[in-house]
């Protein structure tokens, strides 16, 4: 029985929640497995209410699932950065996920804006460290609202938070016969993170005789996913500069609408979503893409073991792409959001 937490979210968010859930049924329907789903009504409407963003009790509740299901957070009535910290981050750190797992595929029927590309040269993993860095809150401000302020951000990156990522980067590797992982770090200017990143990644990877070791700049890797994306196997890099390389990602794969990450603390609970933000313009008109959501609950699917129906999906996400649409873009489908989320339940 796998007990799985809801957070359908803002905006569009219940909507691409509910397709993940219809595929999910589907899946388990067709290959023997049991869930159990109990939604916890987080978001920018739950704050407004109540005042909280996520309550202590509320986050121990929430230690007791197998995964979180999570869809898009944002609320145009709150402050930016109040649900931001205050839910994706706080979870992110509370719960110690460690790992942002972001799969960068083109399907075959989807179109890249990248030219003279295709599926068999858009098929890469980027592994972003998803605990320190910028992200993890160190800084502050003097002489706010004077002539004189300063504000300061620091990263911080610590050799064990390095190490675990780097590690997972190089087992997933192996366990996905992957043959090359790439470091995107920025050695010649932030000399003191991305010397520690490189002296961890290549100690490790003494340990990993089979998998070629690669390096490139961040800047440098941002060229080159879009000149020769066939380059990239898996990318391992901090929080930052994960967090910009995978909006590439999402955008060479033909958009928001494919794009799925999972936060990850492997072998205990762990969150999947998808990567687009709540786009409150189109909530309740039935019209936005459900595919990233389906395509993180696949991603759910494989962490908790149930490799087979994952990859179904998967194979059905890609048929639906291939076959069915006339776009990714919301309201130029060419179906609802809900007959989309049919269409990939039925063929699966």
């Amino acid at each position: 029985m796998h007990r799985i937490a809801v957070i359908p979210g803002d905006g569009t968010g219940p909507e691409q929640v509910n397709e993940g859930i219809k595929v999910l049924q589907a899946a388990a329907n067709k290959f023997n497995f049991s869930y159990q789903l109990d939604k916890f009504p987080l978001g920018g409407e739950h704050y407004m209410e109540t005042g909280e963003v996520l309550a202590d009790q509320t986050l121990a509740e929430l230690q007791n699932y197998h995964a979180i299901f999570l869809g898009a957070i944002g609320h145009p009535e709150v402050k930016p950065g109040v649900l931001e910290k205050g839910l994706l981050l706080k979870l992110r750190f509370e719960l110690d996920l460690y790992i942002n797992l972001r799969p960068v595929k083109l399907f075959p029927g989807v179109e890249t804006p990248v030219k003279d590309k295709g599926p068999e040269d858009i098929d890469f993993v980027v592994v972003r460290e998803n605990t320190e860095g910028l992200y993890s809150g160190g800084g502050g401000f003097l002489y706010k609202n004077t002539p004189y302020e300063v504000a300061i951000q620091e990263s911080v990156n610590t050799r064990r938070g390095v190490e675990r990522c780097v590690r997972y980067a190089f087992d997933y590797c192996r366990e996905q016969n992957r043959g090359k992982l790439t470091l995107c770090a920025k050695t010649n200017v932030l000399t003191y993170a991305s010397d520690l990143w490189e002296r961890v990644f290549y100690e490790i990877g003494e340990n990993y005789p089979g998998i070629e070791k690669d390096y490139g700049h961040v800047d440098a890797i941002t060229m080159w996913m879009v000149k020769n994306p066939e380059w990239f196997d898996v990318i391992v890099t901090d929080n930052m500069f994960g967090d910009i390389i995978t909006d590439l990602g999402a955008m060479i794969q033909g958009g928001m609408g494919l794009a799925a990450g999972g936060n990850l603390n492997p072998g205990r609970i762990s969150m999947f979503e998808p990567i687009g933000g709540s786009t409150p313009k189109y909530t309740g008109q039935n019209i936005i893409n459900p595919m990233s959501a389906i395509a993180a609950a696949a991603m759910m699917l494989d962490y908790l073991g149930e490799k087979e129906a994952a990859s179904a999906v998967e194979k059905s996400i890609s048929y639906v792409c291939e076959s069915k649409l006339q776009s990714l873009s919301a309201g130029k489908m060419g179906y609802s959001t809900s007959e989309v989320g049919d269409l990939v339940a039925e063929h699966l």
